[in-house]
């Protein structure tokens, strides 16, 4: 696919889905490389980069953004789905020990946004980050909500569901929308495919697990893109079956499409066996996402 955007003209989207968990100190970057998925210590101030906490087992607890907002201290955003950023802090916590860190879910306060279409600086008075996932998805902003309304008056508003059509279409999962907590490793959420894992860096929480897929190269169920005929999707969780054969199940729909995570040996063997391929009943077409190495 495309790293079109769906529309083309500038705006800001509000994303209330999201929060903010603020990792700060003079530790902080050596904190989170050493149980995310991602290398932080080599991220630059400015940039961010996706990630996810995983158990030990290597199942993902939650997927994020971690943006370096760091000038003179150390300052790091996870940018989580809001209904996991309280467990996500929790569980940092039982990890820092003696770390020089300071760890805090901020307030509905501290808004965060997409701008799609266009790109914005930083100001003073928020943050402004590339979309590590795809060009497609734009910048975040975080920062008081006044703040980011004033100063972006001339962009037109859109809604969080424009945002996840955006995402679903250029083949973006994310936890909770499109796969449930601590029942996904990376590379069935694409994460490999995406920028999340470093393999090269050393030891974080469920690093054997997720290492050893990789090398021995045993990652049978991916993220596909689904396509529906009836033209307007089904139910979030339904089955994806070749046949009588269970492949996978889906993600919300956005509109004709959702996100699938499906056995891909078995999606190849219905392909060619041209066995018809249904979610929640309904007819559809699974593709591989154009980033998709896999």
């Amino acid at each position: 696919m495309s790293e079109t955007s769906l529309d083309p003209a500038p705006c800001l989207i509000p994303l209330p889905a999201r929060a903010l968990v603020a990792v700060s100190g003079e530790e902080a970057a050596h904190f989170l490389h050493s149980v995310l998925t991602a290398n932080i210590e080599k991220l630059p101030a400015g940039e961010a980069t996706l990630a996810a906490l995983l158990t030990p087992q290597g199942k993902i607890i939650a997927d994020m953004l971690v943006a370096n907002a760091s000038d003179d201290e150390k300052l790091y955003f996870l940018d989580v789905n809001r209904g996991f950023a309280e467990d996500v802090a929790r569980r940092l916590a039982v990890y820092r020990l003696r770390a020089k860190v300071e760890i805090a879910v901020l307030d509905a306060s501290v808004a965060v946004y997409a701008v799609l279409g266009g790109a914005l600086a930083a100001s003073e008075r928020f943050y402004a980050f590339a979309d590590p996932r795809s060009r497609a998805l734009g910048q975040r902003l975080y920062g008081p909500a006044a703040s980011v309304e004033a100063e972006t008056a001339d962009l037109r508003r859109q809604d969080e569901a424009f945002f996840a059509a955006q995402r679903i279409t250029h083949g973006i999962p994310e936890c909770g929308p499109d796969y449930l907590p601590l029942a996904s490793y990376p590379h069935e959420a694409n994460m490999d495919q995406l920028g999340g894992v470093d393999f090269k860096k050393g030891c974080y929480v469920g690093q054997e697990i997720v290492s050893r897929m990789e090398h021995r190269a045993t990652a049978r169920t991916r993220t596909l893109l689904a396509r529906f005929n009836n033209g307007f999707g089904v139910d979030s969780g339904a089955e994806v079956r070749a046949g009588e054969q269970l492949l996978g199940s889906l993600g919300v729909s956005a509109g004709a499409c959702a996100l699938a995570q499906v056995r891909v040996d078995r999606w190849l063997e219905a392909l060619e066996k041209n066995t018809e391929i249904t979610g929640g009943g309904v007819p559809v077409l699974l593709e591989k996402p154009g980033y998709a190495r896999f």
